[in-house]
């Protein structure tokens, strides 16, 4: 005969109902302490290791301000639905092929 292990979701499976609420009990407890902070060494490991905000397209983004007509601006927002892009996306297409071809 093999001697086979049994792996832990047959084990889990073969338990009683009270024995699995027994064994996942443990989960359930929450630990709500507010614990303690980073010092300066461990925060700064954090900051290296944890990106934040958007990565960099290029060499990043810039945010302008620019005015357009109402009607110009309908047409771009029903385009870029059509396309399913943003407004962003879709003038920074048109951007680079107006610079590509001047």
């Amino acid at each position: 005969m093999k001697n086979t292990k049994r792996s832990y979701f047959a084990r889990f499976m073969a338990m009683t109902d009270a024995q699995r609420d027994a064994e996942v009990a443990v989960f359930d407890k929450e630990d709500l302490s507010p614990g303690k902070p980073l010092s300066p060494r461990e925060r700064r490991t954090f900051d290296r290791i944890v990106k934040r905000g958007r990565p960099p397209v290029g060499q990043g983004a810039e945010k302008i301000r620019i005015s357009l007509e109402r009607g110009l601006l309908k047409q771009t927002d029903k385009l870029a639905r059509t396309l399913r892009l943003s407004r962003s996306q879709l003038i920074a297409t048109g951007l680079r092929r107006m610079l590509q071809n001047p």
